[in-house]
């Protein structure tokens, strides 16, 4: 007799992987993905009352991986409006136990500290005020991770290709066997060329994306997720999951 809870996710995984082969499908994605960071769709949205820079489909895959591997530590280097520390927090807060967020930016604003600090999910949130690749912030984080058995970690802050390989050098190490390193906005390297807005130093071929594909050629306990590629299609993190495998 067939379990139907067996077959689902049989069904499930095989029109995922068909996405990715889905011409019609990933063209259309494409353009979505241009056109809507074109026009900043990622700044729509808010999680528990605070700013969360992300596209939902975004948000619901890390909100899958958490509730998976039920990390007790999620580092997030990048904290903007505290959108995504918050949303992380209030996972593991469904999760139990003693999950905490570890934010990490080199300006946290007074009035974006401020409301985080006045958040409820604040009982789950750390944050450090420094470059995420300085040695004396890296080592910040060390001392809280050394404590913790269980880490993913999700890198969202400059976006340039020589800061993002230093923090996947210093950070990527901390995630767990079976856990992720989620390196954000990788999209840059797929977007037109001349799309970069306010002179950001970020473009084709100094990005996320360069920096990831640097590191793999040396990081062979990670490998690129593409199951959550073909999963998620709009995405601002395209071959940006990185399970460590061993």
């Amino acid at each position: 007799m067939n379990n139907p809870i067996v077959e689902f996710q049989k069904e499930r995984e095989a029109l995922i992987a068909s996405n990715g082969k889905n011409k019609a499908l990933t063209n259309a994605a494409y353009q979505f993905n241009v056109e809507s960071n074109k026009a900043k769709y990622s700044y729509n949205f808010s999680w528990m009352g605070r700013p969360i820079i992300a596209y939902p489909q975004d948000m619901i895959a890390m909100q899958e991986l958490i509730w998976e591997i039920k990390p007790d530590l999620i580092i997030e280097a990048g904290i903007a409006h505290g959108g995504s520390i918050i949303y992380y927090a209030s996972l593991l807060e469904l999760i139990g136990g003693d999950g905490l967020v570890l934010g990490i930016d080199i300006d946290i604003r007074r009035h974006n500290r401020d409301l985080i600090e006045a958040h409820p999910m604040i009982k789950r949130i750390q944050m450090i005020e420094g470059s995420s690749i300085e040695e004396s912030t890296a080592e910040k984080v060390y001392e809280v991770a050394k404590t913790k058995k269980n880490i993913m970690v999700c890198l969202d802050s400059n976006h340039t290709h020589e800061h993002v390989l230093q923090e996947l050098k210093l950070y990527a190490h901390l995630t767990s066997i079976g856990s992720y390193c989620v390196v954000f906005d990788t999209i840059v390297e797929d977007l037109p060329s001349d799309y970069m807005p306010g002179g950001r130093p970020w473009n084709p071929g100094n990005n996320p994306k360069t920096a990831v594909f640097e590191f793999l050629e040396t990081a062979e306990d990670f490998q690129i997720d593409k199951s959550i590629d073909n999963k998620l299609l709009i995405s601002v993190a395209p071959d940006g999951f990185l399970k460590k495998i061993k």
